[in-house]
């Protein structure tokens, strides 16, 4: 799917996304639950950049969390992004924000951050050259050793594993009341316009994107989850 097209589909969905969404909650709150642990021991007045940040979730989790922390929220749709910071507002940590509504390489130079999160972004973008140079983007906004924390959906779509997984993931889809043509949509988006990689070629790109020794610390049917340190070194 285009960038534009991806935008105006995100722009649709921001007023409805987290009610669309709500019953896969659990799968969330275990991802935050563990993110607390990859980012411990970052500096009490950390600064956490939150790439395609949507309707911030994460960054909310994370404010209760660590109340000296700082945020800058990006993503290319204008409309999540009005609800993230709604929810900033709402759950009083607006004053710790900057918000940029575009993408990453649009984002006025600052300080350099301590860590990032990138959840379910990477994988709209099909090239695994243009992927390793979006990592490659949040890397340069790092200081030296800085933390990725991201997420992507993963599988070696050509093994019999991953149609079992599919299925499955389809069946907690209908489970959670998403509408059967949106899930007949997913799946064709699976197969057309989203990188469904296996695991090892992601983390061959996050390491291509500046980034050394992607863990994984999470998996949930086809959603996994890295912690990747930046090189000391980003061209």
């Amino acid at each position: 799917m285009r960038p534009e097209a991806l935008k105006t589909l995100f722009d649709q969905q921001a007023a409805g996304y987290d009610r669309q969404w709500e019953k896969t909650a659990p799968i969330r709150q275990c991802l935050h639950f563990l993110l607390e642990s990859v980012f411990a021991g970052l500096p009490g007045e950390a600064r956490i950049l939150c790439v395609g940040v949507g309707t911030g979730v994460e960054m909310a989790h994370l404010a209760k969390r660590f109340p000296g922390w700082r945020f800058t929220a990006v993503d290319p749709s204008a409309a999540m992004l009005e609800v993230a910071r709604r929810r900033a507002a709402e759950e009083g940590f607006l004053d710790r924000c900057q918000f940029h509504a575009g993408y990453l390489e649009t984002l006025p130079a600052g300080p350099a951050h301590d860590a990032a999160t990138c959840f379910l972004v990477s994988q709209f973008i099909l090239d695994a050259g243009a992927r390793a140079e979006f990592f490659r983007g949040i890397a340069r906004r790092l200081v030296p050793g800085g933390r990725l924390a991201s997420s992507d959906l993963a599988s070696d779509v050509a093994s019999p594993e991953y149609e079992l997984l599919l299925q499955a993931w389809m069946t907690m889809m209908a489970g959670a009341d998403v509408p059967a043509e949106a899930i007949g949509r997913m799946r064709r988006a699976y197969a057309e316009d989203v990188g469904v990689l296996p695991p090892a070629q992601v983390e061959a790109i996050l390491r291509a994107g500046g980034f050394d020794v992607p863990v994984p610390f999470f998996q949930a049917g086809l959603i996994h989850a890295w912690i990747s340190t930046r090189q000391a070194s980003v061209d």
